[in-house]
């Protein structure tokens, strides 16, 4: 019986509705790797397409031997898509990159050569983003947010076009938690990390899932998926407002002897009330968060389901 022949490099490439961008980017990517010569397989993963891109894939394999496929039942995010490419990844490096093109497969020997020195993980840094203003501001946030919730500064998180090495793929595998954020779960096991400048490419078909709001939802699930910061910055802040109160009774109460009460703060008093009550909403809503967070992990359900798989 013959063994398996595993290959070197594993190319992951999650897939949303994007049918007519499918047959350019198989042509690049497979010139790409031909030129870069180590053994290789392309993973693409279908998150729940509708557009045809199932028949596309579909043609694809059937075409390439080096081509699998995993299809979702439903759309499940684009995180999921890549847990489940790397689930199946068998090489030594594992790289992602977008469907859409605009991650240029061109740039994939830039990461394998930073990869070489040694590091664990390569990111591409987007040097000509290709994106309206609104979403390189929200994209400047996520940056910095996650760099100081990981402890590794990085920036461009973003960028889907990275590089892994196996033992870093397994490590993030092996986490069973709601968030799979994977650059900040890399980076949390990652020994070393590199950044490398790469091509942005514009969108020439369809449109971004990743819009103003949905990024700000991104940031917002890295404060609590991987740091316990929102809720002691919560409690401290209840200290201060529990102090500020104690000291503005005080005041209150020498002011009335002191001048007598010709002076109503009935204003003032509504004002600090408001205050005290968003605060308090706030802190509900973030405990109310890690406690769904809780809730998830304890049901241990699946991240996805799969419908198709073509090997």
């Amino acid at each position: 019986m013959t063994a398996e022949v595993r290959p070197t490099l594993s190319i992951v490439v999650p897939v949303f509705n994007e049918a007519r961008s499918l047959g350019d980017l198989h042509r690049r990517l497979t010139r790409t790797l031909k030129e870069v010569g180590q053994s290789h397989e392309i993973i693409f993963v279908d998150d729940g397409s509708h557009d045809g891109s199932a028949d596309v894939l579909r043609a694809l394999h059937a075409q390439d031997g080096a081509v699998r496929v995993i299809r979702f039942n439903r759309n499940y995010g684009q995180h999921a898509a890549v847990c489940a490419g790397m689930e199946r990844a068998r090489g030594d490096v594992v790289v992602t990159l977008d469907a859409d093109l605009q991650n240029p497969p061109e740039e994939i020997p830039r990461l394998l050569a930073a990869l070489a020195g040694g590091v664990d993980v390569v990111g591409g840094r987007r040097v000509t983003r290709r994106d309206p203003w609104f979403r390189r501001l929200a994209s400047w946030v996520v940056n910095r947010v996650t760099s100081a919730v990981v402890g590794v500064r990085m920036q461009d998180y973003g960028c889907m076009l990275r590089a892994y090495r196996r033992p870093i793929v397994d490590q993030i595998l092996a986490c069973d938690g709601v968030s799979h954020f994977i650059p900040a779960l890399a980076n949390t096991f990652a020994t070393s990390v590199a950044e490398v400048d790469v091509a942005h490419g514009p969108r020439l078909h369809g449109g971004s899932r990743y819009g103003l709001l949905r990024l700000l939802q991104l940031n917002f699930d890295l404060l609590t998926g991987f740091s316990l910061l929102p809720i002691q910055f919560i409690s401290l802040t209840g200290v201060l407002v529990s102090v500020g109160g104690l000291g503005f009774a005080v005041v209150l109460t020498l002011r009335r002897v002191l001048v007598g009460a010709k002076i109503s703060g009935a204003i003032l008093l509504f004002a600090i009330l408001f205050f005290l009550v968003g605060v308090q909403i706030l802190a509900l809503g973030l405990i109310g968060e890690y406690v769904g967070r809780i809730y998830h992990d304890v049901r241990r359900r699946p991240r996805y389901v799969l419908s198709e798989v073509l090997e």
